[in-house]
């Protein structure tokens, strides 16, 4: 048996794990939010960071710590053979991510090679957005971006994770820095300054809002999604967890914060007015970085600096989560007692060939993050059942506040997971399930649909159905009883 490796510093162990967290969330939904509500989706967005991410992120943490197992090892070692399904759905929701997650990488590696050459100044931004999606470009992107995250899996964890986390992260908020100097000094950038600051009552009195600040904490940090676990299963064993959760969750936010600064004044000075502002920033997801963005920003002198500086940071951040993910598959072939040398081929494989129906069509891309983005949702719901078995005080008690020295963890934490995040939950899930019949009015229930109500609930029936009818064979096949690298 190998020794396993652990993170040779908390600043290594806080590097990483805020280079989970900080993905392409924060660069294209963050701003999109953020300009369309201004200052006052930044309220509930703060809120929800303390009454969802961060008792998410302090689970995790110490779920990691204590099993020193990735996402199923765990939930069987603390839950029990019958509840190790429960563990399979978390794991495979984030590994349907990563199908894709890595196509998106893709996406921005090869927009900053194209702004680098300067060749994104010449083209219809539009025109350029379809032919690209529906060329074989994005296939061979696609297996770039998962080769690069590969090479850094291969290395371990001191080698590979750490070393490419000092380098991401730091280059990361450099490049939103220079972003931010040259959005705030366009003329009428206040403008958008106000507006992104400018708190409206109308807003904090709409429902919307507050759902937007939660969908939008619960999908940015990472939150639930067992890649936190992943990476505590390395730290050492007094590292304070709390306080680990904190600094997690607002660099996180932190990072939002920085995006925004670095994309909303800019968009409200390029544009003639605030209403075309706000709906440049209604453009979507892609359609804002992809579209929007080199459009508006092939304005400024100096367009090719300022537009590869945007896809750069682009591509640092989605890297940095698609590394998480990576290792996330890679722990839990390990748990099943295969050493990183031989998981690493089996998950590069995989995600090779299912990350191409999205690679190749924009359609499957956008059902895929449609089902497992609010599949999210689930898998941290499942993480506060599995506290709530254990017992919530308990938990508290033997699984965080263990350390002598570590920041102490109150009894808020047993309110909020007892009660507050369940129902976060439900009516985070019931709000989006709810709006998606009204995206495809008389066909919300067709199973094969994009983005609609019975693609979700057939693709998860699916999943659960096949863990819960494959678990005693997942349990037995778990190797609990030793780590191996």
């Amino acid at each position: 048996m190998e020794k396993q490796e652990r993170f040779s510093s908390r600043w290594t162990l806080l590097l990483s794990t805020m280079g989970m967290a900080i993905g392409a969330g924060n660069i294209w939904r963050f701003p999109r939010l953020a300009g369309q509500y201004g200052g006052s989706f930044l309220i509930p967005w703060c809120i929800f960071l303390l009454l969802w991410s961060v008792p998410l992120i302090v689970i995790e943490f110490s779920i990691g710590r204590k099993t020193r197992k990735g996402v199923i090892g765990s939930f069987a070692v603390l839950m029990g053979p019958r509840y190790t399904w429960m563990g399979g759905f978390v794991a495979f929701v984030t590994m349907a991510i990563m199908f894709y997650y890595s196509v998106v990488t893709g996406w921005a590696l090869r927009y900053f090679l194209t702004a680098v050459s300067g060749n994104l100044a010449t083209v219809d931004h539009s025109a350029y957005w379809e032919q690209f999606t529906s060329s074989y470009q994005p296939i061979v992107f696609h297996l770039v971006a998962l080769l690069v995250a590969s090479l850094v899996i291969s290395r371990g964890v001191v080698r590979g994770i750490e070393r490419a986390n000092r380098i991401l992260l730091p280059s990361l908020v450099l490049l939103l820095v220079i972003g931010i100097v040259r959005s705030l000094t366009l003329p009428n950038a206040s403008v958008g300054l106000n507006y992104f600051f400018g708190i409206k009552l109308e807003y904090l009195l709409n429902y919307q809002v507050w759902l937007e600040g939660l969908s939008q904490s619960a999908w940015s940090t990472g939150a639930g999604w067992g890649l936190i676990l992943t990476y505590a299963v390395y730290m050492k064993e007094n590292e304070d967890v709390v306080l680990n959760s904190f600094i997690t969750g607002f660099g996180n936010n932190s990072a939002s914060l920085l995006a925004g600064l670095a994309i909303i004044p800019a968009i409200f000075s390029l544009t003639p007015t605030v209403a075309q502002a706000e709906a440049a920033l209604q453009a979507g997801n892609d359609g804002l970085s992809f579209i929007v963005i080199p459009q508006l920003f092939g304005q400024l002198p100096a367009a090719r600096l300022f537009v590869s500086v945007f896809f750069l940071a682009l591509f640092f951040a989605a890297l940095s989560s698609l590394i998480s993910m990576f290792e996330l598959s890679t722990r839990l072939l390990m748990d099943f007692g295969l050493p990183r040398r031989k998981a690493l081929p089996v998950v590069s494989f995989l995600t090779a060939v299912l990350g191409l129906p999205s690679a190749l069509y924009l359609r499957f891309f956008k059902n895929q993050d449609w089902v497992w983005g609010l599949g999210l949702i689930i898998s941290g719901l499942f993480f506060v059942l599995l506290v709530k078995h254990l017992g919530v005080a308990k938990f508290r008690r033997e699984f965080v506040n263990v350390v002598k020295d570590d920041l102490r963890l109150g009894k808020w934490f047993e309110l909020v997971v007892r009660y507050l995040i369940p129902v976060e939950a439900v009516v985070l899930l019931l709000w989006w399930l709810y709006r998606s019949v009204g995206w495809s009015p008389g066909s919300w229930f067709n199973p094969f649909g994009a983005e609609t109500l019975g693609t979700c609930l057939f693709q998860w029936a699916l999943i659960i159905l096949l863990m819960i009818s494959l678990n005693r064979v997942i349990f037995q096949k778990l190797n609990l009883k030793r780590n191996r690298e």
